[in-house]
């Protein structure tokens, strides 16, 4: 079923989960992130980085909607860094349930007006927004976006912020980083700075740059203030990790015997995911 992203944020705030949103760059990792979250009876995000639109093309969107409608998990279909309000304005028309913009890197009375602009045009359309105070850091060249420093997200901004632009939901900064962490750099996430800025905020919390960092923290958010965590780069890795294993037998070509293989291998981490971010059967809260 497809539903805006408050509707599915809100529950998973109030029962202590949180509902991953695995970026999806192509139909094969999009059949296979709905058919592990429909095993798993789990709620779903399908984060779509522009990057990810210009590469799947708009016109796939009439497809991956009626997917989403058909599904028999909760799916919200979001707009994952949305960097202007010309790129909110395409994805509400585009079908997206949820939008997210991000002026993290921009002066904060710039980011809050930016983010209410897009506020007033989503929710006019029932489409939930999402905003970014803080900026998420970055290991690498290809990670969607960020900066080599991390901006940790100060908690009486986030009051102010959330407060003057009516998001419904708030992606913080407490340590994470896009992408894969290169060897000197060890991920840690100050989860005391989370319950800091849990203990103010009265919106579901976000965290971007979910992959590669330790279990156990990961699990504590999820279980504490954190109701969305971001997934892309893990499933990446794990679904061309496998298309580079099977493409040494230089016999194969058919997409229809590489693919499954590649969608198998997604599918194990994103299963893991969702069990780790207690997701599992949370079906039944909806």
């Amino acid at each position: 079923m497809l539903v805006s992203g408050r509707e599915v944020l809100d529950v998973a705030r109030s029962k202590g989960f949180a509902v991953p949103a695995f970026n999806i760059s192509d139909f094969s990792m999009l059949n296979g992130v709905l058919r592990v979250s429909e095993e798993k009876r789990a709620p779903v995000i399908l984060a779509i980085h522009p990057n990810e639109i210009a590469n799947l093309g708009w016109d796939v969107m009439p497809s991956v909607i009626q997917m989403a409608r058909k599904a028999s998990v909760p799916v919200v279909i979001h707009l994952d860094h949305g960097a202007s309000f010309e790129q909110i304005l395409a994805a509400i028309q585009g079908g997206f349930t949820s939008v997210m913009l991000d002026a993290s890197t921009s002066p904060f009375d710039d980011n809050v007006a930016l983010t209410a602009k897009a506020v007033e045009a989503a929710h006019a359309v029932g489409v939930s927004v999402e905003g970014e105070l803080g900026t998420i850091g970055r290991t690498d060249v290809y990670a969607e976006s960020g900066t080599d420093a991390i901006i940790y997200t100060d908690p009486r901004d986030a009051v102010t912020f959330v407060e003057r632009t009516g998001v419904d939901c708030l992606a913080i900064a407490i340590g994470t980083r896009h992408g894969i962490y290169p060897s000197h750099l060890k991920p840690e996430l100050k989860l005391d700075l989370l319950r800091e800025i849990e203990a103010v905020v009265d919106v579901p919390l976000v965290l971007h740059g979910g992959s590669n960092n330790p279990d156990d923290e990961m699990a504590q958010a999820a279980r504490g203030a954190v109701s969305k965590i971001n997934i892309s780069s893990d499933i990446k890795t794990a679904y061309y990790d496998k298309a580079r294993e099977v493409l040494r037998d230089p016999d194969l070509r058919e997409p229809d015997v590489i693919q499954p293989l590649c969608r198998e291998a997604l599918m194990a981490v994103a299963a893991q995911k969702i069990d780790l971010f207690g997701a599992t059967n949370a079906i039944d809260h909806y």
